[in-house]
């Protein structure tokens, strides 16, 4: 039987969103063929997550993958969810359950985003047009941030007269605030759009705090764009956060083996520890423009920037070290700073290894070796020992005595 798909929503009373939501669960089955896919919300509706885990665990072989229908990394994704995990594992001993990536700011989501906006605006003219965009608001504050670049990238892309940004709960600025700092800057078309999923409590409060808005601003007019809904590129995110989270006893490595010609060609790296230091030698090695970005360096890394072998800019990271790489490396301490470098890469379609966590890469590091003037690459499932164990077996088959070896 293939591994159960969890998908681990928020909830909502509203029945239209739970509606959607199980749209959605049956939208994800028919992209995963004979998966098992069911909905599990962390309140307000049931089933709850732990009832829908250990369900699925009695009847799926004790093993199951958690995918979190959550745009930003809050507190559900980094708490909540966690411990639903843990409550369905203790009482289904034995089981084995696989957490995957939060959506997060998924180009093809940005993409839907767009499309509820141009819907919501109809004729009127974007140059002439001001987004307020809302979040939800959270305590976390890299979940707010991320809502604040997705903003930025809809300014950016849309050809809008301007976008602001907005919270529904939690943080500022509100709603309100928002819509009066766009009609103090001139603005008289504003579309408004919740950047969440589905119907709910946070839809309605928009709606009426617009309509509240518009009220005492007869001048303006307010339109509110839909939420992004059940639709097709929603369906496509969560099915690959199920892919690439599949348990490795489902099959090889989910990674296609490919060798990069990066010779001559910008080269990003942020980080300067150890990690760092054991991989940015290859890098030097074939030819790239190496940038690493990084308050300090090792002595390996800065005897190579004396050298000028690569340029070390010594300062935190900035999205905008993103723009015209080939590849990046995110090996930074700060699963938070890796997060965002990996996020920036995929908006860019720029491949990214994160040393942290290979999951929230789009590109994985392979063990590699040089053998009869050949170089060996093995690439595993997130198992680096038995990957090194692999290619450490193939060398010794091929040589005698063995050759020189890179850790993956």
């Amino acid at each position: 039987m293939n591994v159960p798909l969890i998908i681990a929503a928020h909830g909502t009373r509203v029945g239209e969103g739970v509606a959607q939501c199980e749209e959605l669960a049956g939208l994800v089955a028919e992209r995963l063929p004979g998966v098992p896919v069911t909905v599990g919300y962390v309140e307000l509706a049931q089933p709850t997550i732990t009832d829908a885990l250990v369900a699925s665990l009695a009847d799926g072989g004790r093993r199951a993958v958690v995918v979190p229908l959550m745009l930003g990394t809050g507190g559900h994704v980094r708490s909540d969810i966690p411990q639903f995990i843990a409550e369905a594992t203790a009482r289904v001993p034995g089981s084995r359950v696989e957490y995957a990536r939060h959506l997060g700011p998924e180009p093809r989501l940005i993409e839907a985003v767009e499309a509820r906006l141009t819907e919501a605006a109809g004729e009127w003219v974007p140059g002439e047009t001001t987004v307020v965009f809302v979040g939800r608001g959270a305590l976390v504050p890299e979940a707010n941030a991320d809502h604040l670049r997705v903003a930025r990238l809809l300014y950016e892309r849309g050809g809008w007269a301007d976008v602001e940004s907005a919270f529904i709960q939690v943080t500022r600025p509100s709603l309100p605030e928002a819509l009066d700092r766009a009609y103090a800057h001139g603005a008289r078309r504003i579309v408004v759009m919740g950047h969440w999923l589905f119907a709910g409590r946070l839809k309605g409060w928009t709606r009426e705090q617009a309509a509240e808005w518009q009220g005492a601003h007869p001048d303006a007019e307010v339109r509110v764009a839909n939420v992004i809904g059940a639709c097709a590129a929603l369906a496509d995110v969560v099915a690959e956060r199920y892919r690439e989270t599949l348990p490795v006893s489902e099959g090889g490595s989910p990674a296609y083996l490919a060798g990069l010609m990066l010779g001559g060609r910008d080269v990003l790296v942020v980080g300067g520890g150890k990690v760092a230091s054991r991989r940015v030698s290859r890098l030097v090695e074939s030819g790239a423009r190496v940038r690493m970005v990084a308050p300090s360096v090792t002595g390996a890394l800065r005897a190579l920037a004396d050298a000028g072998r690569l340029t070390w800019l010594p300062r935190e990271f900035d999205d905008a070290d993103l723009d015209g790489t080939w590849y990046v490396m995110a090996a930074t301490d700060s699963p938070e700073v890796n997060a965002k470098v990996a996020e920036g890469a995929e908006l860019r379609h720029t491949f990214c290894v994160r040393a942290d966590d290979a999951r929230g890469g789009s590109a994985w590091t392979p063990a590699t070796a040089e053998v009869r003037g050949v170089t060996v690459g093995v690439v595993g499932n997130r198992e680096p020992r038995r990957t090194r164990d692999v290619r450490d077996a193939i060398v010794a088959a091929l040589s005698d005595p063995p050759q020189s070896t890179h850790g993956g």
